[in-house]
């Protein structure tokens, strides 16, 4: 056993975790320390099962099962972990809600646990005791995991989704740097395929980059699928200058964008078929162990602000909710907290290279940030992010919408020219309206 007592795992991890990882048996010592401090007791031969969505760099989850693993050493409690893609996750999540039986734990996407808040094992006393110890959770964290005065999820991370860009051919188009407003980001796009190094991004069923771009471009020109009291209002003239603008960028983008999922971008992008995209940081990950001159010649940047003058930004949310069902509420609850945890999240965090965003305002200090400038734009992802239910609630309804890719195919139908601007808004306040009545 190191000197670490449990007296000082309870004043603060931070300062443990934060300048150097533990490893080895000084990780299993501390995690034993920990699980004996722990408030959350796991229940008599406890086992536990958790569905996450699958990985998108593998160092991420090596770091991810080395923690399980010291969880369990340290507790006893076996954890079976099955991954899906993140498009899976939602309706598996929603038959195990239906059905009473399933994994005990989801980690999911955007809004998943609204969807059936009242199958959710109350998460409170975890997500307190993680906010009081690390400074605080970010408040877009704070709407995806409560629902009234109960936190039904606990928000783990983000994933950002920013832009990723060549330097050189930018340069070559006319521009130093990815242009911060969108004006000159149309601009740059008709630069950029004129001397045949287009960009892209895409308009399929893409949960992750779909979603984030289309809502992002929404709301910079002043669209809201609903208002602040969830009355639905899509049907407006910014949401046409919205999907103008849209169609503007799609007519100046590679050919076959409306088809892409979420690894359509990445492909094409270390493939060098495109020179702009959206995206985590994953390509650039991928980049630097197989394709280093792309590295090199990357970068990233925030969203560029629209006419409304402010940040639209809309980022991946992966929040853990436990079900109701399962016969082991501690264990879960114990697990989650122990995933947060410095000595485990800060690690787990410089093993993603920036594709988690934490949600906890301490682990901002982590040197992953501003070890490599190209990394730094992730680190303020949760905090410039909106949520996905725009000026409304992020409740079940929002959940729903933004899974059923009522706005990504709105812009799609009309990009495409499938459909007039009145068309496809149309077909998107239809939709709106069954679901928030």
């Amino acid at each position: 056993m190191t000197d670490l007592t449990r007296r000082t795992l309870v004043k603060g991890g931070t300062a443990l975790g934060a300048a150097a990882a533990l490893s080895g048996p000084a990780l299993l010592d501390w995690a034993k320390a920990w699980a004996q401090a722990s408030p959350w007791k796991p229940e008599k031969g406890a086992k536990l099962s958790m569905l996450r969505w699958k990985y998108f760099v593998q160092s991420e989850d090596d770091a991810f099962v080395k923690l399980i693993d010291a969880f369990t050493k340290a507790t006893g409690v076996p954890v079976q972990i099955a991954r899906e893609s993140y498009e899976d996750v939602q309706p598996k999540a929603s038959v195990a809600a239906n059905t009473g039986t399933g994994p005990d734990i989801f980690w999911g996407l955007y809004s998943l646990p609204h969807l059936f808040p009242q199958k959710c094992v109350d998460m409170t006393d975890v997500a307190d005791y993680l906010g009081k110890k690390y400074g605080g959770w970010v408040d877009s964290a704070v709407k995806y995991g409560k629902s009234g005065n109960k936190w039904i999820a606990v928000p783990i991370c983000y994933s950002g989704a920013l832009i990723n860009y060549r330097l050189e051919a930018s340069k070559k188009a006319g521009f130093s740097k990815f242009p911060d407003k969108t004006d000159a980001m149309l601009e740059y796009a008709k630069a950029m395929k004129a001397q045949g190094t287009p960009g892209g991004m895409a308009l399929g069923h893409a949960s992750g980059d779909g979603n984030t771009w289309v809502h992002w471009a929404l709301w910079a020109h002043g669209g809201q699928t609903v208002d602040a009291n969830d009355k639905v209002i899509i049907n407006s003239p910014e949401t046409v200058k919205a999907l103008e603008f849209a169609k503007a960028l799609y007519d100046n983008s590679i050919p076959g964008t409306a088809s892409w999922n979420d690894g359509s971008n990445n492909k094409a992008f270390l493939a060098k078929e495109v020179y702009w995209t959206n995206n985590g940081i994953s390509i650039y990950v991928a980049a630097q162990n197989s394709a280093k001159d792309v590295a090199a010649d990357m970068d990233h940047a925030y969203f560029p602000i629209g006419p409304v003058g402010k940040v639209t930004e809309l980022h991946l949310m992966y929040p853990a909710l436990a079900m109701t069902y399962t016969k082991n509420p501690q264990a879960c609850k114990a697990l989650i907290a122990f995933m947060l945890e410095a000595d485990n999240f800060n690690p787990w965090l410089q093993s993603a290279k920036g594709y988690l965003t934490h949600c906890l305002n301490a682990y901002d200090k982590n040197p992953i940030w501003t070890a490599d400038p190209k990394t730094t734009p992730y680190r303020d992802v949760a905090k410039r992010s909106l949520t996905a239910g725009g000026l409304g609630s992020v409740g079940e309804k929002a959940a729903t919408a933004i899974a059923d890719f009522i706005v990504v195919d709105m812009f799609a139908n009309y990009a495409t020219g499938r459909e007039n601007a009145k068309g496809a808004i149309a077909i998107a306040e239809r939709q709106l309206k069954r679901i928030y009545r």
